[in-house]
């Protein structure tokens, strides 16, 4: 008896991503801190279909050596049923491993409130948690929450420039779009333009755009203003200005930002820098052997896909830079070109599928990183202290890299504007040159050149980042206050006073 009396105290959490790694390893991550920070007290959860748990297992073994300064805290996995969906495989359940001709059946399951709500509603309703951590794309889960009488907190695995810039884009009519850009409305900072076809899908197609700033408030807005709050991984010296525009809109009742979550939590933060053992791997062995800042890290995250044509030019191109590299390929069935190793040779190295990006960006061999500029990315440079050459592929890839060359100044795109046409639909976008590749590369890495300006900035941003995290930093505070407010509200029935 005494037993169940302390696990009724407990306050359990579930968490509920999209089907995306890029979703599921930051929410993990989230899961963690937050056992993390009242450890015994807090037990989190994270729900996700049967073929996603691996991914979660591996996000947590990440994890393990910070295990022992992290003391009791408690991450478990749940799964539910992902739906039959036709054209599509048993186990096929990750925007981040389908094929790219079949992503979209994923994304039209998942968006599918009347789909994907059932399994979510029945987990749920298993599982009895004190409060739900819902992804963005699952906003329904609010409105369950509120049917339980339990607090919901909407999550965005994304920063707050590329969210804003989102929410405020709709108002804008492309079809009138001046020369074919649009410049993002009622934003702070500098003005931020992007050509059309550099806009998400769903902006490019306006019949599916959610009429954010049309007057009409809609399903979505109205569910997220039922929720406790809205937690963001990103941290107050990194937006601050887009952070403070966001909670003045009154988009959220509130709102905590967090991050950057891919830091261990305050308690660990100190044995992290002082001697715990990173993973071992032959490439982090071959950076070993590097000189500082000499190695530039190349990878496009784990919702691109690049075609062989362009793989080939990549190739052609790091090979005639002169530069080190270590490149991370997703593609298993492509090959470089023919004698490309042999002529290489041990100047750089090729990794077909995962490698240890956040122990690889941390080690002094890196002197920039070729990214696509996904947000999960983004935090990790930024946390290390890495600039970045910038290549966006798709969703709201080109609005982030605005954020990182125009704003945060931490790197430079990798294609100059106005060398050809980049789209977020690949059969738009150029080719972009092995010649142009190579020369990028190789004049960012020049000594004295635009890495180390880049540098300088990326390593200011850093020590911010980790003191955010730190004890009585502004991520650590934040985090610290959701879980006094949903214990606030947990014990009122899902409801809060009033910011």
């Amino acid at each position: 008896m005494a037993s169940s009396a302390k696990r009724s105290k407990k306050l359990r959490i579930l968490l509920i991503p999209f089907f995306a790694t890029s979703h599921i390893r930051p929410f993990t991550d989230f899961a963690f801190h937050l056992a993390a920070a009242r450890p015994g007290d807090v037990e989190a959860t994270v729900a996700v279909t049967l073929a996603n748990a691996p991914v979660v297992q591996a996000a947590l073994s990440s994890r393990e050596p910070c295990g022992g300064h992290g003391g009791d805290a408690r991450v478990e996995v749940a799964t539910y049923a992902f739906p039959d969906v036709d054209g599509l495989p048993p186990g096929v359940e990750n925007m981040s491993t389908v094929n790219a001709e079949d992503a979209w059946r994923i994304a039209a399951a998942a968006f599918n409130e009347a789909v994907m709500r059932p399994a979510q509603e029945s987990l749920i309703k298993a599982s009895s948690p004190d409060a739900i951590v819902t992804d963005l794309h699952f906003i329904w889960n609010a409105g369950i929450a509120a049917e339980l009488g339990v607090p919901c907190v909407a999550f965005n695995v994304g920063g707050m420039f590329p969210t804003l810039a989102l929410w405020r884009l709709p108002a804008v009519d492309i079809k009138d779009a001046a020369g074919g850009s649009v410049t993002v409305p009622q934003f702070p900072g500098p003005d931020i333009s992007l050509p059309v076809t550099e806009l998400p899908e769903f902006l490019r197609n306006q019949g599916l755009v959610f009429e954010f700033d049309r007057g009409t408030e809609n399903r979505f807005m109205v569910e997220l203003k039922r929720c406790l709050g809205f937690a963001a991984n990103t941290f107050i010296d990194l937006e601050r200005e887009y952070c403070e525009n966001y909670i003045d809109s009154g988009f959220v009742r509130r709102a905590y930002f967090v991050g950057p979550l891919s830091l261990p939590p305050a308690a660990a933060a100190t044995a992290a820098v002082t001697g715990v053992e990173k993973s071992s791997s032959a490439c982090l062995d071959w950076l070993g052997t590097m000189p500082a800042h000499s190695v530039v890290y190349l990878c496009f995250g784990s919702l691109t896909n690049m075609s062989e044509a362009q793989l080939d030019e990549l190739a052609v191109g790091l090979e005639s830079s002169g530069v080190p590299f270590l490149w991370v390929v997703r593609v298993p069935t492509w090959e470089p070109p023919a004698g490309w190793k042999e002529r290489v040779g041990s100047r750089g190295i090729l990794v077909t599928g995962w490698a240890p990006q956040t122990d690889i960006l941390q080690h002094p061999a890196v002197g920039a990183f070729v990214t696509h500029c996904g947000w999960n990315s983004v935090l990790e440079t930024v946390a290390a202290g890495v600039p970045v050459l910038t290549w966006p592929m798709v969703f709201e890839q080109f609005i982030i890299e605005r954020f990182v060359t125009q704003v945060a100044s931490i790197g430079e795109r990798l294609w100059p504007e106005g060398a050809g046409r980049r789209s977020t639909r690949h059969e738009e976008h150029d080719l972009i040159p092995a010649a142009a590749i190579a020369r990028a590369v190789a004049k960012f890495m020049e000594r004295g050149g635009a890495a180390d300006a880049a540098r300088r900035r990326v390593a200011e941003l850093s020590a911010k980042a980790r003191a955010a995290m730190a004890e009585g930093g502004t991520s650590h505070r934040d985090l610290h206050q959701l879980i006094d407010d949903i214990v606030e509200a947990r014990a009122s029935g899902g409801e809060t006073t009033a910011p």
